[in-house]
Parts: C-alpha cells; sequence; structure tokens
C-alpha cells in the first residue's frame, strides 16, 4: 500500500479549506484517508498563524513509515523545518523570449552600457584636468 500526506478539500464555495491528510494512494482526493494531521486555510494572511497547523510528531511518524507528501505539504514541511527543500523543476522553455526578442533585449542592454561608461570616463578627465 502506498501511503501519502495530502491535503482534502472542505469548505464552501470559493470558500476554500484543506486538512492535511495521510491516505492510501489510490483513494480520492476527498475520499477515505487513514489519519488527519493538520489543515490549511488559504483565506488567512500568510503571517497568521492558524493558516497552516500541523501535527508534527505524527506526520514525523508517516514519514519514517515512508509516507511521500505531495509537491505542496512537502513546502508546507520544508517550512516547518521538517524535510529538506522540494526539488524545483525546470521551468518550460516555451516561455522563454524566442530569437529575435533576446537579440532585441541584448542590444538594448550593450547600448544601455556603453553611454555609462563614456561618460563616467569623461566625467573623471573633466575632474582630473
Amino acid at each position: 500500500m502506498s501511503v501519502k500526506i495530502r491535503m482534502t478539500r472542505g469548505g464552501a464555495k470559493k470558500r476554500p479549506f484543506y486538512h492535511i491528510v495521510i491516505a492510501d494512494s489510490r483513494d480520492p482526493r476527498d475520499g477515505r484517508f487513514i489519519e488527519r494531521v493538520g489543515s490549511y486555510n488559504p483565506m488567512l494572511p500568510r503571517d497568521h498563524a492558524d493558516r497552516v497547523v500541523l501535527k508534527k510528531e505524527r506526520i514525523a511518524h508517516w514519514l519514517s513509515v515512508g509516507a511521500q507528501p505531495s509537491d505542496r505539504v512537502h513546502r508546507f514541511l520544508h517550512a516547518a523545518e521538517m524535510l529538506p527543500a522540494p526539488v524545483r523543476r525546470d521551468q518550460p522553455k516555451k516561455s522563454a523570449p524566442k530569437a529575435k526578442a533576446q537579440e532585441r533585449a541584448k542590444a538594448l542592454a550593450e547600448a544601455a552600457d556603453k553611454p555609462a561608461e563614456g561618460g563616467d570616463a569623461a566625467a573623471t578627465e573633466t575632474a582630473a584636468g
């Protein structure tokens, strides 16, 4: 049995609230779970103490048994200093500027650098002379 630490959604429409649960990976998102180990309320401000609540002892137990956290839960556990930082995947290359746009940006950067260098040299010559 593959065990996951993941979130189940609760709350009203457009007012989400999530429970962090231990569940069999084959069960549906909001279906059967083994144990409830925390909660996440995205409606609260980021610095609010009750935004993410974790039962650290129980999570540590399940991690030692081999439970795998989902991506979002892994980030919560990293913030609580229970796990190392999650591995960041490469960003898609599709959204990167194309070749002509990169050439234009490079030319603009070079043009912006040249007058600044020349202007500084002239200012130092007049100050010295």
